[in-house]
């Protein structure tokens, strides 16, 4: 059952409010978070106070859509490269830049951050952000490893913040109004499988250059929690390529598309998972993401998910298709199409120009103000990523992992 709706089922809430057991200690601190943000309720012409954290290209482009809202103030950007630093001072005038993001969560007045960093420092930042009081704005994957997720919605709910995860399908319209007319409805029957793609296209060799690390980059710090290496411009550069800093094309394409099945649904946790593929095009450059690969999830109220990606430039478009008794949907970020299971009957499309991101944004924004629980909540972010690390675990150990959905736990071995 998903938090998605308002009326969670009896299972669902256990699963909440097992992330939200608190010490007598932490119950005091909590009161005392809540108090506090109470006091300083935003005003409908209140600006939001904002640090950056990861200054690369997607966070600088989600970064311009907050500042075009004309409602936040970019006070503060981190990187642990100088050079993206001064990117992000650039674009957020009088910005105070810095390379630790513990010191930019010092910061006074500060009360909302965005995370943009490589997936495996996602939990380390968010935790202390939550911790610190201030609001979230996280890219997905949300985690890099499955039991990092309940750390994050514990801190979330603990300390009361608001805490989205940038699944952007989840504020929308095109999904909403899909959802709504076709599956909701009932037009869409019983749906028994959903079929999700998106390819990455063709490999490219990974960067050799520069083969000296730049002075001003901190190579340690971005290392982070993964085990130390000497520098590596391709492992910084081109980070998704290896497994020890996120969960490849399973949690770059495939949590964004697992979610949607997820928002459709209304269930959130897989019985099983089982995937295969492999580093079909191998330039002989040490990555260890598979650059094929193909995934397949059996949920409770019998429907299967199916996920692939393949390393072509010539494969069918990205989509999420439902697959019901009566008809098929397909959707993705900026059309709908609904094609009836009755012969001869005419396509239902409907098109949505521009990037939904903005609507994700101003949806969090809506949250700081109303305190409420974000479309992307940082528990729904945590069970996409959670479904696509189990297809990683099954490609990783060459087997079918049963999972169980509300104990949250890898079952043995079956017979």
């Amino acid at each position: 059952m998903s938090l998605d709706t308002a009326r969670m089922g009896a299972c669902a809430t256990r699963r909440y409010y097992k992330f939200n057991m608190v010490t007598r200690r932490e119950g005091i601190k909590t009161a005392a978070l809540t108090a506090l943000s109470y006091s300083r309720v935003l005003g409908a012409n209140d600006r939001i106070q904002f640090g950056l954290i990861g200054c690369g290209e997607r966070g600088l482009y989600v970064a311009s859509i907050f500042q075009k809202t004309a409602e936040v103030d970019v006070r503060a950007v981190c990187d642990v490269f100088g050079d993206h630093t001064d990117k992000g001072v650039a674009q957020a005038a009088g910005a105070q830049p810095f390379t630790d993001h513990r010191r930019l969560l010092e910061m006074q007045g500060l009360e909302a951050v965005l995370i943009a960093t490589p997936d495996h420092w996602h939990k380390a930042i968010a935790i202390d952000a939550l911790n610190a009081g201030k609001d979230v704005f996280v890219e997905k994957p949300l985690t890099r490893l499955r039991e990092e997720g309940p750390e994050i919605v514990r801190a979330a709910r603990v300390n009361n913040r608001v805490c989205q995860v940038g699944m952007q399908q989840r504020s929308g319209e095109v999904y909403l109004e899909a959802r709504e007319r076709f599956v909701r409805s009932g037009l869409l029957g019983k749906i028994s499988h959903v079929d999700c793609v998106w390819h990455g296209g063709a490999n490219r060799a990974l960067p050799t250059e520069p083969a000296q690390k730049p002075a001003n980059l901190d190579w340690v710090r971005f290392l982070g929690p993964v085990n130390y290496r000497d520098w590596n411009p391709a492992q910084y550069l081109d980070f998704r390529a290896f497994l020890d800093f996120g969960g490849g094309k399973l949690t770059d394409f495939g949590a964004h598309w697992i979610d949607v099945a997820h928002m459709f649904m209304d269930q959130d946790g897989p019985l099983s998972a089982v995937a295969a593929g492999g580093v079909y095009y191998d330039r002989h450059d040490g990555r260890t993401a598979p650059d094929t690969i193909s995934a397949l999830f059996e949920y409770p109220g019998g429907f299967t998910v199916s996920f692939i990606s393949l390393a072509v430039d010539n494969g069918p478009a990205y989509k999420v298709e439902f697959l019901g008794s009566g008809g098929r949907l397909l959707v993705d970020r900026n059309h709908y199409e609904f094609r009836a299971a009755e012969k001869g009957a005419e396509p239902v499309i409907q098109r949505f120009p521009g990037d939904i991101t903005g609507q994700h944004v101003r949806n969090f924004l809506d949250c700081c103000r109303s305190r409420k629980l974000p479309n992307a909540d940082v528990y729904i972010g945590h069970r996409a990523a959670q479904a696509a690390l189990l297809a990683n675990q099954s490609y990783l150990e060459k087997r079918r992992i049963r999972f169980d959905p509300q104990r949250e736990e890898v079952l043995p071995f079956s017979a």
